[in-house]
């Protein structure tokens, strides 16, 4: 079992999170767990499940099973071989976002390096299915980078989510440390690429990327990192803070002040972002669907 995290003193009053509507959690959970599904709300340890579950009625799907073949230092989903693909499964998810009645829904997963499109195909079958069950719902889907292949990412666009989301997770100078078998700069390719077919096929499409601070990064290095993301036409950017899952996870260096979201925010939307969720509690899909409608 994992053990609490250390943190670097009490966590501040603006991280403490209130519990609503057990019932309405419950709810969602035994749906979750009739269906066999995995979500990255439990996987993460997020913050907001309680809220999003409970309050909004919402969960991000998580595809592909719940072992990842990565070892980025911030997350809590297991490492090693995965498991083979369930063909049943992007239709169990259309049923789930149906019998919730979702208006938005949020699918990622692990990363798949062991498939030969990464996974691609599985993510494209599983907004095809929700299109056909719920044809009215909103889809995000937040992919890995698919080691950087083309072909894999054009699978997903032409399925035509609303939002195609990819984290970069943080700054290019902490990557070796945070994300060592990911790229930077291929990270950003897939977000360029990405608005280049937005702005030849789906124009009403929003490309969005997001990451955690409190790693180590400085105010300087998040805002160079911002107008990267301008540069490469990134519409809605997420800035929250990073929590350790546990003492085994990378330390956290530090606290940010809520003044310091303000500022990423108000800079943001400066340099031309359609929209920036920038405050403690905020994860790459949290009021996934009132970014979008904004």
């Amino acid at each position: 079992m994992a053990r609490p995290p250390v943190l670097p003193g009490p966590r501040p009053d603006w991280l403490k999170i209130r519990v609503p509507a057990p019932e309405v959690v419950a709810e969602v959970e035994g749906l979750i767990r009739e269906q066999r599904l995995v979500t990255v709300c439990e996987e993460a340890r997020c913050p907001n499940l309680h809220e999003c579950w409970g309050v909004h009625r919402t969960a991000t799907f998580m595809l592909m099973g719940d072992i990842c073949t990565r070892h980025c230092g911030f997350c809590n989903v297991g490492k090693g071989r995965p498991g083979e693909l369930d063909p049943g499964e992007p239709q169990r998810v259309a049923e789930a976002v149906a019998r919730l009645g979702l208006k938005f829904a949020v699918v990622t997963s692990v990363n798949r390096d062991d498939l030969p499109d990464g996974g691609s195909a599985h993510f494209a079958a599983t907004i095809q299915w929700i299109r056909t069950l719920s044809p009215q719902c909103g889809i995000e889907v937040l992919i890995p980078d698919f080691r950087g292949s083309e072909s894999a990412l054009l699978t997903v666009l032409e399925a035509r989510p609303d939002v195609l989301n990819h984290n970069v997770e943080t700054v290019p100078h902490l990557y070796r440390r945070v994300r060592p078998d990911a790229d930077y700069l291929q990270s950003l390719a897939v977000l360029r690429r990405t608005a280049e077919w937005r702005d030849a096929h789906a124009p009403g499409m929003r490309v969005k990327s997001g990451i955690m601070v409190g790693l180590g990064e400085t105010p300087e290095q998040v805002l160079t990192l911002m107008a990267d993301w301008r540069a490469s036409r990134v519409d809605i950017a997420t800035i929250g803070q990073y929590l350790p899952p546990s003492e085994l996870h990378l330390p956290l260096d530090r606290f940010v002040e809520p003044a310091e979201f303000d500022m990423y925010h108000r800079k943001g939307l400066e340099m031309g972002f359609q929209r920036v969720e920038s405050a403690p509690l905020v994860r790459s899909s949290y009021h996934a669907k009132e970014s979008f409608e904004g």
